[in-house]
C-alpha cells in the first residue's frame, strides 16, 4: 500500500505526496479529518482511487507509531 506514496525533496516541497499526482498526503487526510467521505474525495479528486485514500491513512498511521519522549518543562 506505502508504494503509493512517495516523498522527493523536490517535488510537494519534500512533503509525502500520491504517486502518480502532485497531491500532498495531508490534504486528503486534512479533509477526512474535517468529515469528508472518500466517495466525496473521490468526486472531488477522480483521478485518486480508493486505494490512494487507503495509503495515506496507513502512511499517517505508520507516522504516528513513531516514539514520543516527554522532555521536562523548565
Amino acid at each position: 500500500m506505502l508504494n503509493r506514496i512517495s516523498t522527493d525533496p523536490h517535488i510537494c516541497h519534500g512533503q509525502a505526496w500520491i504517486v502518480g499526482t502532485r497531491i500532498p498526503v495531508y490534504i486528503i487526510l486534512n479533509l477526512l479529518a474535517a468529515g469528508e467521505t472518500p466517495e466525496n474525495i473521490l468526486k472531488a479528486y477522480p483521478h485518486l482511487s480508493d486505494e490512494d485514500i487507503q495509503a495515506c491513512i496507513t502512511y499517517a498511521g505508520k507516522l504516528a507509531t513513531e516514539e514520543v519522549y516527554e522532555t521536562e518543562v523548565v
